[in-house]
């Protein structure tokens, strides 16, 4: 059952970021702990029943005008079975309203990969250039598109949408 995790998880939350993403799309320690006072920041999660243990965790902004997906991360040792989609599936009923995500260029077999299982569960690619900013202080900013579930948008759209994240989630 996937369930909104509090901060008792923060520790294996912080672990599965640091197996499944690149140094400059995490939040340092502290930083990423300090998250979980923000109202609208949540992490929901599939835990193992058995052991306690985090099988797949998606982090989202619930924002004024839309819900961004900022990490989804399953298990290593978890992949390939199906899990992700379930998850992702299962939290999308959960949200309302427009719901984007970015991910990175699709410059590489890995990065198509993911925009095919984003695409498969209902989200666009659009083509508009995207810098995320410095995600924090000593990280560099990545060049990505923004990735919307249901449709594609207009320029005019993505802008609302990169302003609405520079300002909330990176602090611009």
């Amino acid at each position: 059952m996937i369930q909104r995790l509090t901060g008792e998880y923060f520790e294996q939350i912080y672990e599965l970021l640091e197996k499944s993403f690149p140094l400059n799309e995490y939040r340092t320690h502290e930083e990423q702990k300090k998250l979980f006072d923000w109202e609208e920041y949540r992490v929901y999660g599939l835990v193992n029943e058995g052991d306690g243990r985090l099988q797949a965790i998606l982090a989202a902004w619930e924002l004024e005008q839309l819900t961004f997906i900022e990490h989804f991360a399953v298990n290593p040792a978890e992949r390939s079975r199906g899990i992700g989609e379930r998850v992702l599936q299962e939290v999308l009923k959960q949200l309302s309203g427009p719901v984007c995500l970015e991910v990175e260029l699709p410059e590489n077999r890995l990065a198509e990969r993911r925009i095919e299982f984003y695409a498969r569960n209902g989200f666009f690619l659009n083509a508009y250039p995207y810098l995320q900013p410095p995600i924090c202080k000593g990280r560099q900013a990545i060049p990505l598109r923004i990735m919307t579930r249901g449709r594609a948008i207009s320029e005019e759209e993505f802008n609302k949408i990169k302003e609405e994240l520079y300002q909330k989630v990176y602090g611009i």
